[in-house]
């Protein structure tokens, strides 16, 4: 009999925690910069979180950009396993490339040793750097190998919808791997991606925090074109239920073939 399929949401705070647990999350991938497709947070952040009682897989990604990383970062990285393990973590979500768009396969391994050093049980996520590699289903038939539990991937697609087909050939190269859906995901896209092979969906369920600053706005780096947009994310619990819905097959009709 397979696994229920299982619902991740990706949070940056302990409420968004607090508003996917009490909504029907299985787990949580926490990460800071959201907008920045995700960072490592904070020790205390992992700390925080750890304590709603959900389980957490943390991001380890040391800056925003390409996955393709010097030996200084990787250390940096592996560093950043092992505090996050340490402050709760119950996963890690890792990964780098080489410039040539396949699996760093030296400097996956040195994470998930790193991950391994805690001596408990860790889950291990293959990021969305598998939707950036030159060959996202070969990239996936090495994970097992490796010591990887889990995918996160668009099939190599814009959004998990666009990929659904490349989702589907995932699953089917490597039967020991957890390929999860994620990527743009809508609640009403949850069905199909069950169909397609696909035994978890992430989501990010978000939505722009109302600014409640006082006095006058200014511009800070990046952060905004205006007021309004200069702010952050967090969870729709909203959202999150209805993708709980969706899991659990609400509307859904009969799997095709």
């Amino acid at each position: 009999m397979s696994a229920r399929p299982a619902l991740e949401i990706a949070v940056t705070s302990p409420a968004g925690a607090r508003a996917a647990r009490e909504n029907g999350a299985d787990r949580v991938e926490l990460c800071a910069a959201l907008e920045l497709g995700g960072l490592t947070p904070s020790a205390a952040l992992v700390e925080a979180v750890a304590r709603e009682g959900v389980p957490a897989h943390v991001l380890v990604r040391c800056r925003p950009g390409d996955f393709v990383h010097t030996a200084e970062e990787i250390r940096l990285m592996a560093a950043e396993v092992r505090s996050v393990i340490a402050s709760g973590a119950s996963g890690v979500v890792i990964g780098a490339l080489t410039a040539d768009g396949d699996l760093d396969t030296v400097a996956v391994a040195r994470l998930v040793e790193a991950a391994r050093a805690s001596g408990r049980p860790v889950d291990i996520t293959l990021h969305r750097a598998v939707d950036q590699s030159a060959d996202p289903v070969a990239t996936a038939a090495l994970l097992p190998s490796l010591g990887l539990t889990r995918v996160l991937t668009s099939g190599g697609a814009p959004t998990a919808a666009e990929g659904r087909e490349t989702i589907a050939a995932m699953a089917a190269a490597a039967p020991g791997l957890q390929v999860m859906a994620g990527g743009g995901v809508r609640p009403a896209d949850i069905p199909s991606l069950l169909s397609a092979g696909a035994s978890a969906v992430h989501l990010s369920a978000k939505t722009r925090a109302l600014p409640l600053r006082g006095g006058r706005w200014i511009p800070l780096g990046a952060g905004g074109a205006s007021a309004e947009q200069d702010t952050h994310f967090v969870t729709d619990p909203e959202v999150v239920a209805e993708a709980r819905r969706a899991m659990e097959g609400e509307g859904r009709g009969p799997a095709p073939g």
